[in-house]
């Protein structure tokens, strides 16, 4: 008989638990590194045209969302810490098949939303690369015409399907190496801020100077530019995900994310802030590289501005490969849990990846980097998304107090005033009174749309040839991380 002290645990199905090697420090990092990226290196900009000069009032509310949503995610993820997430929650508290199918649909659709935004960035950023070493070789810059620029990203885009094809194993060390370079890039702007400050070429006076050019008031003009400022708070839901592998997760995960979050939130508030004193309005609300506008003008003599697109194409190419794995092996096990055609569950010989699945949300990208275009649309439409869910989340949090919902260990529990405000901010910055371009809910709509439509497909095969039920057979398979920035 095996020895209970050696023997490792269990999962209800019988299954031996993940094995517990994250410690509070790789944890932190890991959360940091999920948040950082596209989102404040591509917005910052689109932000400053709702806003003017407050452009860090939008993060700063963002921020403050986000957290209140995440004391939802730590009660939850305390409770229930298989790396399924939003999915996971829904089912447990509503115990209805389509509605979780429309959560976890939802998210993989916010997968490659994210990801066309990040292959945007990574075109213009790479235009701002070649810029560079045709001025070091005396040559005149060019200026890509917004077909160039689509193209390019629809190349790069064709680049992350055979990455993908191919299989990449990521872990959580890789994801270190990862965010000290996303974090590097962003750091070296708050430097240049401080740097441009001694040497009286920066005017801080900017950063209360509010413009309002489409007469919206404040409060208004504020609530547009935060639904546009979620995006770059986007990834923190990942984290649920490593809760299984985490020591200790109900002592460890609530300081640890919240501490995470308090990073990030301060870095893009000082960030945005630095960017304003340095860059005239108008000069930063043009182009799709506002930080790189930022290291130009903030240190015109130091050689900075030569590797920071590298830098920013370093950390958007990683956010569009990780939310296109994380949205085609979303579809993957879809199809596998018979709630989509199984034509999406075939897997490519040798590689073992599913091909079907990549093929389709690499098109899906494509079309939206085609027909939508705007980094502003496409990341306003993953954080439209998104806040749909975390709606959702925050509710299921509350419903799940119910005794249907207990647990028998011990688990983290957040105020019961906060679940009730995150589903109530969540779902404000979902309605059109936000002044979001209507836009957004087409591109969201045509999505959720094509998802609803292939679940009807497959209750009528299922239904018409097999004779069985369409309904998800094991939720907690089901791995609806959020999308990574």
């Amino acid at each position: 008989m095996a020895d209970p002290t050696t023997s490792p645990a269990q999962t209800p199905e019988g299954q031996p638990e993940l094995k517990r090697v994250i410690g509070p420090k790789l944890l932190l990092l890991f959360i940091v590194g999920d948040i950082l990226g596209t989102g404040i290196y591509a917005v910052t900009g689109n932000v400053a045209k709702e806003v003017g000069g407050l452009v860090w009032a939008p993060f700063l509310v963002a921020f403050l969302v986000a957290t209140i949503t995440a004391f939802s995610y730590l009660e939850l993820v305390t409770k229930y810490p298989q790396a399924a997430g939003a999915a996971l929650y829904t089912h447990k508290a509503f115990g209805l098949h389509f509605a979780t199918f429309l959560v976890a649909f939802t998210v993989m659709c916010s997968g490659i939303t994210s990801a066309s935004t990040a292959a945007r960035a990574f075109a213009a950023n790479l235009e701002a690369m070649v810029n560079v070493f045709r001025e070091t070789a005396a040559l005149e810059p060019i200026d890509a015409s917004s077909g160039m620029i689509t193209f390019l990203a629809i190349c790069f885009m064709a680049l992350i399907l055979l990455i993908n094809l191919r299989g990449v194993a990521e872990g959580v060390y890789t994801n270190i190496v990862l965010t000290c370079i996303e974090l590097s890039g962003l750091v070296l702007v708050i430097l240049i801020g401080l740097f441009a400050l001694g040497q009286g070429k920066a005017d801080f006076s900017r950063v209360v100077m509010f413009e309002d050019p489409k007469d919206k008031g404040i409060f208004l003009a504020v609530t547009a530019g935060t639904t546009l400022a979620f995006f770059a708070m986007v990834g923190f839901e990942d984290s649920v995900n490593m809760a299984e592998e985490t020591k200790n997760p109900s002592e460890i995960f609530p300081k640890i994310l919240l501490t995470g979050l308090s990073i990030t939130g301060v870095i893009y508030v000082l960030v945005s802030i630095s960017a304003v004193a340095i860059v005239p309005i108008g000069e930063l609300t043009q182009g799709d590289t506002p930080l790189l506008l930022v290291v130009q003008q903030g240190a015109p003599g130091l050689p900075f501005d030569k590797i920071f697109p590298l830098i920013s194409m370093f950390a958007v190419a990683n956010s569009a490969l990780i939310n296109m794995m994380m949205a085609s092996r979303l579809l993957y096990g879809m199809a596998n849990q018979r709630v989509l055609p199984p034509i999406f569950g075939r897997v490519l010989p040798g590689r073992r990846t599913p091909w079907v699945s990549i093929l389709v949300t690499t098109a899906i990208s494509i079309g939206l980097i085609t027909f939508v275009g705007g980094i502003s649309d496409l990341g306003g439409t993953t954080a439209l998304l998104l806040l749909a869910v975390f709606t959702v989340v925050n509710i299921a949090c509350l419903v799940l107090r119910r005794p249907r919902g207990s647990v028998s260990h011990k688990h983290f529990r957040a105020p019961t005033v906060l679940p009730i405000l995150g589903a109530l901010f969540c779902a404000f910055l979902v309605g059109p009174w936000t002044g979001r371009n209507p836009a957004q809910y087409g591109i969201a709509g045509v999505l959720i749309a094509i998802g609803i439509v292939l679940w009807a497909i497959t209750w009528f095969i299922n239904r018409a040839i097999y004779a069985r039920k369409t309904y998800l057979k094991d939720p907690e398979a089901l791995d609806t991380d959020g999308p990574q920035n």
